[in-house]
């Protein structure tokens, strides 16, 4: 009789990627949405008009250094009770200057009326894709938290 061979899958453990380097690429992603922004304006020394949008870009690009901050130091800080608190910077950095971007372009912002329809500006093109990927890995590492910190049911041993 010929004997039959089953080849079975190898079952490997998953490798976790460190934490502390997801933070780092977050931490990089919230420093690029600072610098698209400094480069959008034509620099640290420039200002944007109107003021209002001005004093915008200087918030984002100040948001971006403490994000990357909390990102980076907040879990090594004494008792590190907020350790997602970084992450939760991350989706409002990411998201508040992506709907301006798209409301600027679509319906207009008072005193900037002039990009309406300006899709193809690159600057704004990279900005975009920079902060959708901070959003996309700062809400999935704070859905990890929420699975991390939920009661787990007890199971049997039958």
């Amino acid at each position: 009789m010929m004997e039959q061979t089953i080849a079975r899958p190898v079952h490997k453990p998953a490798v976790a990627t460190p934490e502390f380097a997801i933070r780092g690429v977050g931490a990089l992603l919230a420093l690029a949405v600072a610098a698209v922004h400094v480069a959008d304006q034509g620099g640290i020394g420039s200002f944007v008009a109107p003021d209002w949008i001005g004093w915008g870009y200087r918030m984002i690009e100040a948001g971006g250094v403490l994000t990357a901050l909390a990102l980076l130091l907040l879990p090594r800080a004494a008792g590190a009770r907020l350790p997602w608190l970084g992450w939760a910077a991350g989706v409002a950095l990411g998201t508040m200057p992506f709907l301006a971007y798209l409301a600027s372009r679509t319906v207009g912002v008072p005193g900037d009326p002039g990009d309406v329809g300006n899709w193809g500006y690159w600057v704004g093109t990279v900005s975009l894709f920079i902060e959708a990927a901070l959003v996309t890995l700062s809400a999935g590492m704070l859905l990890a938290y929420r699975r991390a910190s939920e009661p787990r049911p007890l199971r049997r041993r039958n």
